[in-house]
This record gives structure tokens, sequence and C-alpha cells, in this order.
């Protein structure tokens, strides 16, 4: 039998003899690294091939309306393990950080119940564990030893899919298990110019209009799209394993990203290409009528009591996210208003290494935007020397797509959509998704909309008190205060002392 060597640090309840017991799910969770909603064959992209997306899609739960709880690498994957906003938990808010111990998640709930934990790939991460008091990656334990020799540069030679075969290996077939299958892609760098060798029609991409629409972009797109398939290609190896070892039908399999794409208004912001993410449920034993939508808003912070229900344990207090379990059925009677999305420090690339702090609320028709400083570069400052990768406007990755909207910022075509990607923003951001489903045309302020600002501003705070968010409730702000665990030298920054 598998001694699972992922020790929880603390218990915040008592396991029933009965949940122990029953016949339990099994977890296997698929995150990608930078996927916007859009790029999945289901979702109606027209280019990529995701076959692995659309059959769980087809055969469980299509969520049309989920959010990542922050467009940013480590606090998007703390909210999804502790099931908490990220503005709960102090350095875990920020990427480069750490993820305190003292935040229970859910793979260390479930393996004090039983389960085998397990990851390969992209856990948590990126920063420090042992700053936060962890020796364990907090997605379980890694696997890492099988490898494949990758067919496009900057691709990783990681096998997800045979590592999480071994992992299936040494777990006893009584017991039950969860499994977090991150891959690195599709994270920049890219190969320039796979997509069209690999036979992809540039001509059949749909290009945001927040991109200028040129062949420098389309392939852009067409890179990003082949490494989005070769996600999706290491997922379908993952269920054809689940089938083969006959556990496929009694194990929850979730395919999600930790947030949008890396491509200018997207990746670290809280437009929709930033925080709306693709995410299918398939569990046969537990979903009725499969094959639905679900349009109701929902944030990923909502899979941690989702498993915990799933495997019949309690769901701890501090876990303000709430279970899907309820959308499983055909009723829906789990009816969601909004969705809540937050930002505090990504590269650090303004002035003393200080974050962008925003908050914002996406019902179905709206999304509301408050931004807590607007004096501050939302995509980093224009000058490179205060950012943390020393680089203009560093909180957007390096692509050929950013470097063209910024040398063609002043010719007509292009200056409105670089003064939307790298233009300071006013404080409240308010925009009809109807009408405008990429978020180009704020809202706030005309007198035509002041009952609909007014009524969201007032939920996004009543929700932000309740919530106990520092930056509303009062108490020490430390975003822009907590060490930065990069790689990157920092060198440059003249940080201000702690308040």
């Amino acid at each position: 039998m598998m001694i699972n060597r992922f020790t929880p640090l603390f218990l915040l309840f008592s396991f029933t003899a009965s949940a122990i017991a029953a016949e339990r799910p099994n977890i296997l969770f698929c995150i990608s690294d930078d996927q916007s909603y859009a790029h999945t064959g289901a979702n109606g992209d027209p280019v990529v091939q995701t076959p692995a997306f659309d059959r769980i899609a087809r055969e469980g739960l299509r969520f049309t309306r989920a959010f990542c709880d922050a467009p940013t690498c480590g606090p998007s994957r703390s909210a999804i393990l502790t099931g908490q906003e990220i503005w709960r938990l102090e350095e875990a808010g920020n990427i480069h950080s750490t993820l305190p111990a003292k935040f229970a998640t859910y793979t260390e709930l479930l393996a004090a119940s039983g389960y085998a934990v397990g990851f390969t790939g992209k856990g948590w991460s990126p920063g420090r564990l042992d700053a936060g008091g962890r020796d364990l990656n907090p997605a379980g334990i890694e696997y890492r030893t099988e490898s494949l020799n990758p067919d496009a540069k900057f691709v990783s030679n990681r096998d997800y899919a045979k590592n999480f075969e071994s992992f299936l290996e040494d777990v006893d077939k009584d017991q039950p298990f969860c499994f977090w299958l991150g891959t690195y892609e599709p994270h920049r760098p890219f190969e320039s110019g796979v997509g069209m060798r690999k036979g992809k029609d540039a001509s059949k991409v749909k290009v945001p209009p927040i991109f200028p629409d040129n062949e420098i972009v389309r392939n852009d797109l067409l890179d990003y799209l082949t490494e989005v398939e070769h996600f999706d290609s290491m997922v379908l190896k993952a269920i054809e394993s689940l089938d083969a070892a006959g556990v496929l039908d009694n194990t929850i399999v979730v395919i999600t990203s930790d947030h949008g794409m890396p491509f200018p208004r997207a990746k670290a912001s809280l437009y929709d290409d930033g925080s709306q993410v693709p995410l299918a449920i398939r569990w046969p034993k537990g979903i009725r009528e499969p094959g639905r939508v679900v349009g109701e808003p929902v944030n990923l912070s909502d899979l941690a009591p989702t498993f915990l229900k799933a495997a019949g344990l309690d769901v701890p207090n501090e876990m303000t996210a709430e279970s899907l379990l309820a959308f499983f059925g055909p009723d829906q009677t789990n009816a969601r208003k909004a969705a809540y999305i937050a930002m505090e420090r990504h590269d650090g690339c303004r002035a003393g290494g200080k974050g962008y702090p925003c908050r914002a609320i996406r019902t179905k028709d709206h999304l509301l935007i408050y931004n807590f400083e607007p004096t501050r570069w939302p995509a980093g400052s224009p000058d490179a020397s205060v950012c943390a990768r020393s680089i203009p406007f560093g909180e957007v990755d390096r692509s050929p797509t950013k470097t063209f909207m910024m040398e063609y910022s002043l010719r007509d075509d292009v200056a409105k959509l670089a003064g939307l990607a790298f233009g300071l923003r006013p404080r409240i951001e308010l925009y009809d998704i109807n009408a405008d489903p990429h978020q180009m045309n704020n809202l706030a302020g005309l007198p035509a909309w002041r009952e609909t600002e007014t009524s969201l501003k007032d939920d996004l705070f009543d929700y932000l008190r309740e919530t106990n968010d520092p930056r509303v409730v009062g108490g020490p702000v430390l975003w822009d205060y907590y060490p930065y665990y990069g790689a990157i030298s920092t060198k440059g920054w003249k940080v201000d002392p702690r308040p």
C-alpha cells in the first residue's frame, strides 16, 4: 500500500468514520499555465485542437463564465488550493512570494483523510515554500522522473502523462487519489513560427480586437495555440490511463487554466482576456444529465470546497469559496450572482517594487473594476530600470505582439490599443459585456450608467467587507512590502520601508 508522505501540517476538523469508509471519488486536476477561455474547441476557437477538453465538456459540464481569483500564477494557484480569495492569504496574494503553512489546502485535508496526493509539472509556483513554513509543494508529492523529446523549442521535456502513470502505479487499488497535472505550457517563450511549421493557417485565427490584426500578431497567436495543444495532449493521455486502470468513471476530471493568455491586456489584468478561463468537469457518478452548459459566474477557488464535499469531508469555515456540487444536478439550484477577481503585486515593475492593487466584480452582464492606486502604471512602468524584469511595461511578458504595439504606439490604427494595454487607468471602470465583450469602452461616470455603477460598486465592497479585505476593512496592507523571491534581480528597486 502506498505510504503518503504528504503529511498535513494541521487538521481543522475531525473526520467521520462514514466519510472515510464510503467509496470516494478520485480527482484528476489538470491546469495549464496562461490559457484564456476562448482557446478550446468546445469554446469556439476555429484553430486549436483540444480533444481532451472537448470530451470532458461533452461528457460533463462546461462552464462558460469561470474566472480565476487572480490573473497571476502564484496567487491564482494559492486561491485554488485554499478555497480563499487572495486578499485573505497575506503574502500569497503576491507572485514570487510564499503560501504560509497556516492556510489549509484541500490537498492536505484529503491526504489526512487517506487520499494519495501527488503532482507533476507546475504545482504551486513560483516562489519559496520554506519562507512560509512548508517543506513540500502544496500540490502534493512531486512526480518528475519521466521525460520526452518535445517537438518544439521551449516546450518542457517533462512527460506529464507518464509521470501521472507512475503515480497511479504507486497508489493502492483501494486508495482514493488526488493528482495535480500542471503543465508549463502555454507560458512564454514560444518557438517563433512553430504554429505555421505545424501546418496551422494564420488566416483562420480569431484576433481579439484588443490587438492589431496583422501577420505578426496572428503568428504569435498560432504559436501560443500550439502550446495549448501540447497541454491538451498530455491531459488526453492521462484520461486514457484512467480508463485503462478502470477508474475513469469514479474520477472527477477537471480541466482549466490558472489565468489568461500571455499577451497585452490579458494576463495580469482583470479584463476577461486575462481572467476568464476554460473550465470543464466530468464525473459520471456525480454529475446528472451530462453535456450541460453552466452559465453562472464562478471562481476557481470554488474547486477546493467542491473536492472536499465530493470526498465526504466538511469544509473548514476559513474556506470562503462555494462548492460547485449544486451544479452537478440538472436543476442548477446554486445560482451565482457574481465572480470576484483581484490583483496585488505581479512582478513588481514600478518604483519601489509596488503592485497594482485592484478588485473586480464580474456578473453575467457587467464587469466593474476598482483600481485602488490609479496613478500607478497598470502594465508596469515604462521605465525599465525600476522593473524586476528590466523591461518596460514589465507586467506584460515579452512577445512579438507587445513589441509591435510598443514600436507603433503612435500609429493611428495602434494608438488606442496601445493606450488600453499600457496606459494609466481611472479609479473605476465599468463595462457592458454584451455590447463590449473585450471591455474596451469604459462606461463609468456616464449618467446613463450611474445606477448600474453604484449598485455594482456597493455589491463589490459589501463582499470585500464580508471576506475581510484589509484594503476595505482596515488593518495592515502589506502587499507592497512583502519579500519578492523571484530569481530576477531587484537591485534597482528603492523599496519603501514597511509602514
